[in-house]
């Protein structure tokens, strides 16, 4: 499988509670429901924690701030999700969620790209 992840900054105009609540509320439905159109087969949301830990990482390290979360979505392989991307209905879905991004991300300041995961170690 190959993961899109999508680090995600909210846009400046909304406060952090009105962009989680509508990341985590508002936005999903739209995301099931494309789900099938785009060959996309899992579905996550990880919200960054406001911790000083954070800021200890930043600080150690002369990092940027951090992002305000990560999506990441689950396909089968590249050439699925091209597949379900050069259909109809693939790229009526990609609009309509670049559609809903707007509405509560910061583009301009957010980065997608896919990824293949290479396990270390799983202790879980």
């Amino acid at each position: 499988m190959i993961k899109l992840v999508y680090c995600v900054a909210k846009r400046a105009d909304m406060s952090l509670e009105d962009f989680r609540e509508y990341w985590s509320t508002d936005h999903p439905p739209l995301v099931k429901r494309l789900a099938e159109a785009l060959g996309a087969r899992k579905y996550i949301q990880s919200h960054t924690i406001d911790t000083e830990i954070n800021d200890a990482f930043i600080q150690s390290r002369g990092l940027e701030q951090a992002y305000d979360g990560i999506t990441e979505v689950w396909f089968d392989s590249l050439d699925s999700l091209v597949a379900h991307a050069e259909t109809e209905a693939g790229e009526e879905a990609d609009r309509s969620l670049k559609e809903d991004e707007k509405k509560f991300i910061d583009l301009s300041q957010s980065r997608v790209f896919l990824t293949e995961e290479h396990v270390i170690f799983d202790q879980t």
